[in-house]
């Protein structure tokens, strides 16, 4: 006689489970929460991210030398804008890039300190795509471009470097999103700013912040 409402009632505790349980496979976006396949990033969701441990975010004049300016602390905001079903590419608006001053350092010659790096024509908008590129683009009509603020011999001068976009990898080994020897190029300043600057910064882990614990990004 009971047959029928246990039934009844295992059906209901299933379609439950399926209703609550993370993304199955068919339908996993690019980027989720907690883990592969986990818990999908909504339009709207801020991540964020500092330095990987460790790690300095560097802006040097040459792609394989050491002279530049290097930075201890800096970090990333962004709000994602758009998450398709993985195999694909997610969107993302980059509204802040911060980099502390006072952890920055330089060892040009004639240069004193930094008293400054400020990263323009924000928001920028990023893509994320399944196999782990990451691309940063400006708007329409704009570029890329961060002034730098230093203190030299002979006072302050402003360094301003423009790049068309950004290419990175982003893992899932880490959380990480890494840019290598992005090449920058000075628009101007005066010639204590050397002409090509190429930024590399490991940022990591990646956290979505909107989400209760803030849970690790990844990429699907």
């Amino acid at each position: 006689m009971r047959t029928r409402p246990v039934l009844a009632l295992a059906g209901a505790v299933a379609a439950l489970s399926l209703a609550t349980s993370p993304a199955t496979a068919a339908d996993t976006p690019v980027l989720t929460t907690g883990s592969l396949g986990g818990t999908p990033v909504a339009a709207g969701d801020v991540l964020q991210a500092g330095l990987a441990e460790g790690t300095a975010a560097t802006l040097y004049s040459s792609a394989t030398g050491t002279s530049g300016i290097s930075c201890s602390s800096s970090t990333f905001t962004a709000t994602a804008t758009d998450n398709p079903t993985a195999p694909g590419t997610a969107t993302e608006s980059v509204s802040e890039q911060t980099f502390d001053a006072g952890a920055c350092t330089s060892n040009v010659l004639g240069v004193r300190g930094v008293t400054s790096i400020t990263v323009n024509n924000l928001p920028y908008t990023t893509t994320v795509s399944s196999d782990g590129t990451v691309t940063v683009t400006p708007a329409a009509g704009s570029t890329i471009q961060t002034t730098v603020v230093l203190r030299t011999l002979l006072g302050s001068i402003n360094c301003v470097y423009q790049a068309p976009s950004l290419t990175g990898t982003a893992s899932n080994d880490d959380n990480s999103i890494t840019f290598t020897a992005q090449q920058f190029t000075k628009s101007s300043g005066s010639s204590l700013c050397f002409a090509n600057g190429y930024f590399t910064a490991k940022y990591a882990p990646v956290r979505d912040i909107s989400q209760e614990g803030s849970p690790l990004v990844f990429v699907n």
